[in-house]
């Protein structure tokens, strides 16, 4: 019992002495005074020893709290008087203040609206459409067939709701190319509701779209290239008379914006479900600029995928495909961002990584 006395005294002054305020120092005092603190509860305990030791143990505990108590009162007098001290120091307004640290735009974030701002100068208009798709816009109008390996599960992510007899199962949507089908869609609605003033004044306007679709989607891929999540944005360009030409000459137009003046862009057959003829897009290597490097190897790195808008994809959303044509492209974000000077990622999934040396530095 002598022993657990002494140990809880040395405890006691060891907390007193560390205390840096009031508020800490009454928490120590309720810890061994209080009516269930350490030293309270061990006084209790004398009753249960022999009569003969009993006295002595008493007088040792009356003292162990009076040490503890002593030990409190000068301990609050020195508090006091820090605090006190502290207070009647005088303030210099003139100081600068502490600036807290302030955040910016994520790099994806500041990628999408500089890609926004390129392309509203030629007259595209932002759209945003569902990331929770039904089959129809994802596929079905967009020409995929049933048997397509895009639709498998390995491929997109489905969601467990009960099937849409007319628009088939809901997805994740793997591509913005679904905003083409409901863009065209809504520009057929729109131009509808006006037949009757289009009648009384003999005015056909036609169908003019002009839209970029810049939002998420989900494909079951993961590594150095590839997340989960990714942002694509998806151009869309519908009217009479619309050919490559007019396509090339969007792509150009946005890499020299947004690469730079010495890079340059070039077309390459290719095959897309909605798109035909389909084109693969590449861009001159920013390093080598088309010579040829260790970084790209030929001159080239590959940007994204375009076309002109298939016949199919026309009539699946009532526009008439001998009277229109159009063009679409639909590219990653991010991959066009890792592609841009200065900006050395070599792997994607750091962009998601939420570590704040790698955003610091953008």
């Amino acid at each position: 019992m002598e022993e657990e006395l002494i140990n809880i005294k040395n405890t006691a002054l060891s907390f007193i002495l560390e205390a840096e305020d009031l508020k800490t120092l009454e928490e120590v005092k309720l810890q061994f005074l209080g009516r269930s603190g350490k030293l309270t509860l061990k006084i209790k305990d004398i009753t249960k020893i022999s009569a003969e030791k009993r006295k002595e143990v008493g007088m040792l505990a009356n003292e162990v709290k009076n040490t503890i108590e002593d030990a409190i009162k000068q301990r609050e007098v020195n508090l006091k008087h820090k605090t006190e001290k502290v207070l009647r120091q005088k303030i210099d307004v003139s100081n600068p203040g502490i600036k807290p640290p302030l955040g910016h735009l994520h790099l994806v974030t500041q990628a999408i609206e500089e890609i926004s701002s390129i392309f509203e100068k030629i007259g595209f208009i932002r759209a945003r459409y569902p990331e929770i798709e039904w089959d129809w816009y994802a596929f079905t109008a967009l020409n995929f067939p049933q048997n397509h390996p895009a639709r498998d599960d390995w491929e997109t992510f489905f969601i467990k709701e009960k099937p849409s007899p007319e628009k088939g199962q809901m997805v994740l949507t793997p591509h913005t190319s679904s905003g083409q089908v409901r863009e065209m869609e809504r520009t057929v609605a729109k131009r509808k509701e006006l037949a009757r003033e289009r009648s009384a004044t003999g005015v056909d306007d036609g169908i003019s779209i002009r839209m970029l679709n810049i939002a998420k989607c989900y494909r079951r891929q993961s590594d150095v290239s590839h997340t989960p999540m990714f942002h694509q944005f998806e151009g869309l360009v519908v009217g009479e008379n619309i050919s490559i030409v007019n396509l090339k000459g969007t792509l150009d137009y946005f890499v020299k914006s947004y690469f730079g003046e010495k890079r340059k862009s070039r077309i390459r057959p290719y095959h897309f479900q909605f798109t035909e003829p389909s084109f693969e897009v590449d861009v001159t290597c920013g390093v080598c600029l088309g010579k040829g490097c260790k970084l790209c190897k030929a001159g080239w790195l590959e940007l994204g995928g375009a076309g002109m808008v298939h016949p199919n994809v026309f009539k699946a959303t009532g526009i008439d495909p001998k009277k229109y044509t159009g063009f679409a492209f639909g590219w990653g974000v991010e991959r066009v961002l890792m592609m841009k000077d200065g900006i050395e990622i070599d792997d994607l999934r750091l962009l998601y990584s939420n570590k704040l040396e790698f955003l610091e530095q953008f």
